[in-house]
């Protein structure tokens, strides 16, 4: 039975991707040797390393603008303290939408002064916040751009002369935008990119080097910068996966192309949880991501029904966050809308059914 992975992460990849990078595991370009025992010095390696930089600042449409892609550990959780780290000297702005920006806030706070600028928390976090202002003397001003656990999106971004700096980890390479906004960009791999255990990080140069505080090594945007993302011995097998879902992107026509067909996937999962009596969406409608679709079903009493029904299409991963509860489908980049559509049928025999 075809299985329909709806997991917010570890996610789904594209099948091609996972046939090269078995492949890679056993034989690594005929050499013999596998791509997780190839010396990160090597220049099979160099390679990798260096086509994954250059295809995320391609796709992004970063190239020769002044930006740097690097390839780092530690997930979008290390990300919190280290863009701190190199940016706050005295405050930041922070747009509180969930979860994960309020982990941010918490680490930033070690470095500075923290302004919650807008918070959606009073509603647990189904809307994102519209009208505010931004102050004119932050350091930076940081976003979360897509919401898993709630279901949210930002859909437009500021025009500011405060730097901005925003967690995409999973909306990543999903949509169009002006990337160019931003003064750094960080997403760990294992929603839209790769495997867990690196993180992608896109930082304009001219940002850096403006504060007083020494920077521990592994935590200076600029050491890694030097070092071509090797400063340490890097995630060999998550930067290679990585670089082939970047591959597959390119080829599928990049961003534009894939934005497409989220937003296809979007439609059909958000017009069945409206029309369906039985289900009630969480976040508001013009905030909701196509990333991650949250639901509730009305009547606890068919709950073992719909699990049920669920597990005998082969749809996996569909639970809600406990922060949340009910359902939540994460349709990232590499799901089909033939899976999309599999869900949906269920939800709808299940109107028929009740």
């Amino acid at each position: 039975m075809k299985k329909h992975n709806f997991s917010a992460g570890p996610c789904i990849l594209p099948q091609e991707v996972f046939k090269e990078a078995s492949q890679a595991i056993l034989d690594y370009n005929d050499s013999g040797l596998s791509i997780i025992e190839i010396s990160h010095r090597s220049k099979d390696f160099v390679d990798v390393m260096e086509e994954a930089r250059s295809l995320a600042l391609e796709l992004l449409g970063l190239e020769g603008k002044g930006y740097k892609a690097l390839f780092l550990q530690g997930g979008a959780s290390t990300q919190f303290l280290m863009a701190a780290y190199n940016l706050l000297q005295s405050k930041a702005g922070y747009v509180n939408t969930g979860s994960w920006s309020e982990k941010a806030i918490k680490e930033a706070k070690l470095f500075g002064d923290v302004v919650e600028v807008a918070s959606s928390k009073d509603a647990n976090f189904n809307y994102i916040p519209k009208g505010y202002s931004i102050p004119s003397d932050l350091d930076y001003m940081h976003y979360t751009s897509n919401n898993t656990i709630f279901g949210t999106q930002v859909k437009d971004f500021p025009v500011t002369d405060v730097p901005l700096v925003c967690d995409m980890s999973s909306d990543i390479f999903s949509r169009q935008l002006d990337f160019s906004k931003f003064s750094i960009i960080y997403a760990g791999a294992q929603k839209n990119m790769g495997p867990a255990g690196t993180t992608l990080v896109v930082v304009k140069e001219d940002i850096l080097g403006k504060i007083e505080r020494q920077i521990p090594s592994m935590l200076d945007y600029q050491v890694h910068i030097s070092k071509g993302s090797m400063f340490n011995t890097p995630p060999v097998f998550a930067v290679y996966t990585s670089m082939l879902t970047l591959r597959w992107l390119k080829k599928l026509g990049g961003i534009s192309a894939i934005e497409e067909q989220n937003e296809k996937k979007g439609k059909l999962i958000y017009s069945e949880v409206d029309l369906n009596p039985l289900f009630k969406g969480f976040a508001v409608k013009e905030d909701r991501s196509n990333m991650n679709a949250t639901f509730t079903l009305l009547n606890e009493d068919l709950k073992e029904t719909f699990d049920t029904m669920c597990k005998e299409a082969g749809i996996n991963g569909v639970n809600g966050h406990r922060s949340v509860g009910g359902y939540r489908a994460s349709m990232y980049n590499a799901m089909t809308i033939e899976s999309v559509a599999a869900l949906v049928d269920v939800m709808s025999d299940l109107e028929r059914k009740a």
